[in-house]
């Protein structure tokens, strides 16, 4: 394996540096994904613009959660599913919510549990889904727009799981409390 720079604003590419201390002022702290991406100036700037722009579909707050938990836990990323538990808390999502996508359990809101359900298919999947996952999705209320904006999330967490996976990025300590692993199933 490789060893990933963790860079601060001052250790930096030069067209990374702005962005960290943006950073840095919002969250109090500089997230451990935000200071590994800094090594590719563009992949930083290309995951917090797609996060800008996922933020503002038509998704609220909770759909938001289950379209980014439902990929983190399917991907198995040992730091964004801490990391959005806890941006979970923080935008007031429903602890029901929050640990049914952590444990992998059905969504209580059949809505919801159908926008986990295609979100998976559409992961699994590699941007396949049958029709009848389709018309399920689409029986609930969602539609084509839905379709392609879980397509701009998937998007979005491809770019942070796989980062996070090659350089094995440390959970920040602010989510430390929320730390996750896939459980055995078969047990």
């Amino acid at each position: 394996m490789t060893n990933f720079p963790r860079h601060t604003a001052e250790t930096a590419p030069e067209a990374a540096k702005e962005r960290l201390i943006a950073s840095e002022k919002a969250y109090g702290f500089l997230p451990g994904l935000y200071q590994v991406m800094a090594d590719a100036p563009q992949l930083l700037e290309t995951y917090q613009r797609t996060h800008e722009a996922f933020v503002s579909t038509s998704f609220d707050n909770t759909e938001l959660t289950v379209v980014w938990q439902s990929i983190n836990v399917e991907h198995e990323c040992h730091y964004c599913v801490p990391a959005h538990t806890g941006i979970a808390h923080s935008m007031g999502v429903a602890q029901d919510v929050i640990d049914a996508l952590r444990d992998e359990t059905p969504l209580a809101d059949p809505k919801l549990e159908a926008l986990r359900t295609f979100t998976l298919a559409l992961t699994r999947g590699r941007g396949n889904a049958t029709p009848a996952e389709f018309e399920a999705f689409y029986a609930v209320g969602y539609g084509s727009q839905q379709v392609l904006e879980i397509i701009l999330g998937l998007s979005q967490k491809v770019l942070s799981n796989y980062t996070n996976h090659v350089a094995q990025t440390a959970v920040d300590p602010a989510f430390q409390q929320f730390a996750w692993s896939r459980t055995d199933k078969a047990a």
